[in-house]
């Protein structure tokens, strides 16, 4: 398997992104939508992303992008929630199984302190076993089980929320 280069994503990396999470969407329960999205819907998300100062970063393997993640705002705009973001990432399927997932997510880490960010949180569908094994891996541990919280291809879908600490656990920060 060749290198992987993480870096960050730009507009051009935007049509694989879109393959990527279209296949994501049709094959699996990693996201629960069935509709497709368009260039246009990835490139508002992308710009949105970017606009607020959040990281979207790409795995690259011989000049394809093999595999994107990124981060956002935790419960909307919430005060509350200001030094919590929630992450997503997903791999192209004949890229799984090799180690992309890990280095996208481990690269989120330090983006998310220089953004001074205190927890990292996932939502993984309770049957992906595989994200749930390698988020563990990488210290989160589960704190939440929502049961049929979902619904996609005629079944009912349990949640788990993961979560990580950035810094240490009960570090301080200005109310």
């Amino acid at each position: 398997m060749p290198a992987t280069a993480i870096r960050s994503a730009t507009a051009q990396d935007l049509p694989q992104i879109l393959a990527i999470y279209n296949d994501v969407v049709a094959t699996s329960t990693a996201i629960y939508t069935t509709a497709p999205s368009t260039l246009d819907e990835r490139r508002k998300w992308f710009d949105a992303r970017i606009a607020a100062g959040y990281p979207v970063i790409v795995a690259e393997r011989d000049g394809q992008v093999a595999g994107f993640a990124s981060f956002g705002e935790f419960r909307g705009a919430w005060p509350g929630y200001l030094y919590s973001v929630e992450h997503s990432v997903h791999v192209a399927r004949d890229h799984r199984g090799h180690g992309v997932g890990r280095a996208l997510v481990a690269a989120l880490f330090p983006l998310a302190a220089a953004l001074d960010k205190h927890v990292i949180i996932g939502g993984i569908d309770a049957t992906n076993t595989a994200s749930l094994a390698l988020h563990q891996s990488l210290g989160f541990e589960r704190v939440a089980h929502f049961r049929e919280v979902g619904r996609k291809f005629g079944t009912w879908l349990d949640l788990v929320f993961m979560q990580r600490f950035i810094d240490d656990a009960g570090a301080v920060r200005p109310e």
